[in-house]
């Protein structure tokens, strides 16, 4: 018995050893790093200030033809949602049971709108439409909640000016490691 005993630990050790120098190579042999230019690509955070918000400008009317063609098989042709999330109405449903979060009740700040579109959407073709088409829109879905006309064109400053419904309802993060 106690052969046995000794024979699992060493064997048990002399896997561990070598499973460690396994690990440090690719498991598949696939892949390599990302490089600079290919991290730059995705490096374009904005602000909720609407700091880093590109050149450029987009109206509702275009937001429209963009929507259509882009978001509406996923979010219904007024945004009311279908297969993808709701994105109108809900105003003064936080707080309650049950809130209904959209960009017009739920957001805190319309540059993230920007932020988001031009990061992630279409789902199918992420950051394939050109600023113009993220700020256009963004002024349609804007506009479908009430919170810009229907003659609107937006731009860095004035998508930065639009003041959200919600945005002096959420807590700031007072952890010392978040930039504020």
């Amino acid at each position: 018995m106690r052969w046995r005993e000794t024979c699992g630990k060493t064997f048990a050790i002399v896997l561990c050893a070598f499973a460690g120098g396994a690990q440090a190579q690719s498991l598949y042999g696939i892949g390599r790093p990302a490089t600079a230019a290919e991290i730059a690509g995705w490096s374009i955070d904005i602000g909720r200030d609407g700091s880093n918000l590109p050149k450029g400008n987009g109206s509702v009317s275009h937001g429209r033809e963009v929507f259509a063609q882009q978001c509406a098989s996923c979010h219904g042709d007024t945004g009311e949602g279908g297969l993808g999330d709701r994105l109108v109405g809900g105003q003064g449903t936080i707080g309650t049971p049950k809130p209904i979060r959209t960009v017009g009740s739920y957001w805190p700040y319309a540059p993230t709108l920007f932020d988001y579109i031009r990061r992630a959407m279409p789902q199918n073709a992420p950051q394939s439409l050109s600023d113009e088409d993220v700020y256009a829109v963004s002024a349609f879905v804007l506009n479908l909640n009430g919170l810009v006309g229907a003659d609107a064109t937006l731009d860095a400053k004035s998508l930065a000016a639009v003041k959200m419904p919600n945005r002096d309802k959420f807590v700031g993060d007072a952890r010392p490691d978040v930039k504020k």
